[in-house]
């Protein structure tokens, strides 16, 4: 097939061998070889010239897009195999880049010289595709999508408040009476501030109750936590360091803890860019060690 495909685009078997690399009398058994096996002439043969008969010009037409297609499975291959390389565009949940991603995003670096990376910080769901991300780091139960997902970790999430909160507000000792307390709510929730939580008996229950404060940020929130300005609900790698120094406590230490995967996701495809799953792979290994409360 690549033989006959050449003679075309060259116009004749001298300049096709030359292209190949191989005799003529070798392009030519190869172009003979094909005939007899489909029964059809595919080239007119003058001493002129040689020109492809009406079958072989249709024939020519699919031929090409084979080969066209085996030759970037060739080079797909090889991709695959080299150096992973090129800019990397990340999509991270804000509170996921800045307290954990950027501390280590250096060591990716080092370690492959050859990738950039543009690592974009939000907490929407950004549409990996069409916005021209490679990859997203996500934070809890994931959407339906054709994207393909590896978890990393996972974390804990808690309702915490300061002492000073409840020394002077008193503690809440179940979840109904937090609609007697101050909560700091996450406003990009799509749940808007509604607090899901389950209840000892495994009971999915809502919280609906006004705070002094609503952002979009979780490190705000956990700063006024701290300050005792309510209680708010936050996954455990944001509070587990004021935790571990006692600047707050767990709300309601009885109801069962709520645990929230981690995830990286990609778009769909059987190959996965090496730069994409360099930088996976590194994630999974940096992240190991960690879980629900070891942060």
């Amino acid at each position: 097939m690549e033989a006959f495909a050449t003679v075309v685009d060259q116009g004749g078997f001298t300049d096709a061998a030359k292209k190949m690399g191989i005799s003529k009398s070798a392009v030519s058994k190869h172009v003979s070889s094909l005939e007899a096996r489909l029964g059809a002439r595919l080239l007119n043969r003058t001493t002129r010239r040689v020109s492809p008969t009406e079958i072989g010009l249709a024939y020519y037409d699919r031929a090409r897009r084979v080969l066209n297609d085996a030759g970037e499975a060739d080079a797909l291959v090889t991709s695959m195999q080299s150096a992973p390389s090129g800019l990397l565009r990340i999509s991270v949940a804000t509170d996921f880049g800045v307290n954990l991603l950027s501390p280590i995003l250096g060591d990716f670096l080092l370690e492959y010289p050859d990738i950039t990376v543009n690592m974009v910080l939000n907490n929407r769901y950004v549409e990996l595709i069409s916005e021209g991300f490679d990859m997203a780091i996500r934070v809890g139960e994931l959407e339906d999508s054709t994207l393909r997902a590896r978890k990393l970790t996972e974390t804990a999430k808690r309702m915490v408040g300061s002492p000073s909160y409840f020394a002077k507000y008193g503690q809440p000792a179940k979840i109904d009476d937090l609609n007697e307390h101050k909560l700091l709510h996450y406003s990009n929730q799509a749940s808007g501030n509604v607090w899901k939580i389950t209840a000892p008996s495994g009971e999915k229950r809502q919280v609906r109750t006004a705070g002094w404060l609503t952002v979009n940020d979780g490190q705000s929130l956990l700063n006024a936590a701290i300050s005792g300005l309510g209680i708010a609900y936050l996954p455990s790698f944001l509070y587990a360091d004021a935790m571990k120094q006692g600047l707050v406590v767990d709300a309601i230490p009885d109801l069962p803890v709520e645990s929230l995967g981690i995830y990286a996701v990609y778009p769909p495809g059987r190959f996965t860019q090496p730069k994409v799953r360099a930088f996976i792979d590194f994630l999974a290994q940096a992240f190991a060690e960690r879980g629900p409360d070891r942060w």
